[in-house]
């Protein structure tokens, strides 16, 4: 892609604090599809479940999150390119399709399933049939995101999310918190049983995923960010993640802990607009219209910046421009845009459906962090060799995304073999967890093989 005059003049402006502020964006896309209904429904679960119990997993997938997308921003401002042009240039084209196929399927999925939520929730508000929903917020992509591309994407992103942290913010000050109880939640301990285990896994995993990793090299070349860039685009990462998600995930757990725990409410069949309506009975309208407002627009935020996903890896694997400018391009956002309509014809309730479609998109999770710490310790893809901080950091994201896969797959394959959608994740699983365990093998053969190979990683 060739940045336009504006993101030439975007990179060139004083990096003074406020111009810093005034130009954050490209991590709050990711951001936006982080603090989605998926998420929710995790944090909604834990809490209603167990209290406060896992509080402190709540604060470490704010902290892994950060640590993915400031891996991926170190990758994308190195390399200057798209992250599927890299993995072709230095790791060969088959791999590179890998990654596009495992990335696409991913966001795919999530934008039916997202589609549907956002149909669904608007259908719930209004009256109106949730299909008509669907097409009509299909529409409304095609068109925003065709015309004005990445740049609506991230504004709508900034506005939502912000909008959405400062809703659920609001709720806890008409909900009650034990905060006592809240301090006990920060000690690192596990409910008993599998579900504990479980539920503290989706927690981590929707702030670590495929699409997050994948998406982040192409908005900061949106922006036409290099690596003169570093400072701002941390403190994107670092404000976007640490700061807007994390308090997002903070405060619709700490009000699902605080009051959905309830004998009032049954935590096993608890959906995020059951909640929003146990709320109003419970302590009162406020805070159920403040929960409902956050729903709705963590719904919206999510579509959007999904969207954008696939035609970014797509068109990057096709040598074409990631940019409204290429008509291609365009049109590969505004197909993904139209048939996420259909959506809102898929059967059942979203809210399984939602943990299904971050469970599948977690089992090709740890190939792209794989990727990213493999390039990212290539001397030939990059300048500057990662610290031995940041390859820890890498190491404790794949161990933490490959058990949460894992114990997805794992549940999936003791129901039994026989469905086809059991068998297709199965089957995918298979394949990711193959060609990850390959890559680590080439990268280490090949590392063996370089004479600098006993060179140690910096600290700085």
């Amino acid at each position: 892609m060739n940045p336009d005059s504006t993101d030439v003049a975007d990179s060139a402006r004083p990096r003074s604090r406020f111009g810093r502020l005034g130009r954050l964006g490209p991590a709050w896309l990711a951001g936006a599809i982080a603090a989605g209904p998926a998420t929710m429904a995790s944090l909604l679960t834990a809490g209603a479940s167990f209290g406060y119990q896992l509080l402190w997993v709540v604060i470490l997938s704010a902290i892994l999150g950060t640590t993915a997308q400031l891996l991926a921003m170190r990758l994308g401002l190195l390399t200057e390119d798209g992250i599927v042009s890299t993995v072709e240039r230095h790791l060969g084209s088959r791999w590179a399709w890998l990654l596009v196929v495992d990335a696409v399927l991913a966001a795919g999925l999530a934008q039916l399933v997202i589609m549907k939520t956002v149909a669904d929730v608007f259908a719930a508000a209004s009256g109106v049939d949730a299909r008509i929903w669907g097409v009509v917020w299909a529409v409304v992509l095609a068109v925003g995101l065709a015309g004005g591309g990445y740049r609506v994407a991230e504004l709508g992103a900034k506005v939502v999310v912000s909008l959405v942290v400062l809703a659920f913010v609001a709720s806890l000050a008409v909900v009650p918190v034990d905060l006592g109880a809240a301090a006990g939640g920060l000690v690192p301990r596990l409910p008993a049983g599998v579900d504990g285990a479980l539920v503290a896994a989706g927690i981590l995993g929707g702030a670590v995923h495929v699409t997050l990793v994948t998406m982040h090299s192409y908005t900061m070349r949106a922006r036409g960010w290099t690596a003169d860039d570093e400072g701002v685009a941390t403190l994107d990462v670092v404000s976007s993640m640490l700061g807007a998600f994390g308090v997002y995930s903070l405060a619709i757990f700490l009000v699902a802990a605080g009051v959905l725990q309830s004998p009032a409410v049954d935590a096993a069949s608890l959906t995020a607009t059951t909640a929003a309506q146990s709320l109003g009975p419970l302590v009162g309208p406020a805070a159920q219209a403040l929960f409902f407002a956050g729903l709705l627009g963590a719904a919206i935020s999510t579509l959007g910046g999904n969207t954008v996903v696939p035609p970014f890896l797509v068109a990057d694997k096709l040598g074409w421009d990631t940019d409204v400018s290429d008509a291609r391009y365009r049109g590969l956002l505004v197909a993904v845009a139209l048939l996420s309509a259909g959506g809102a014809f898929l059967g059942g309730s979203f809210f399984p459906l939602l943990v299904l479609v971050l469970a599948f998109g977690l089992v090709g999770t740890p190939f792209a962090i794989v990727v990213v710490l493999v390039l990212l310790h290539d001397r030939e893809a990059v300048d500057e060799p990662l610290s031995r901080f940041g390859t820890l950091g890498g190491v404790v994201l794949v161990v933490v995304t490959t058990v949460t896969a894992g114990s997805f797959v794992r549940e999936r394959v003791a129901s039994g073999l026989g469905d086809p959608l059991t068998l297709f994740v199965t089957a995918f699983a298979t394949v990711m967890a193959a060609a990850t365990l390959l890559l680590v093998a080439k990268s280490v053969r090949e590392s063996l093989g370089r004479p600098d190979a006993r060179r140690a990683p910096t600290d700085d």
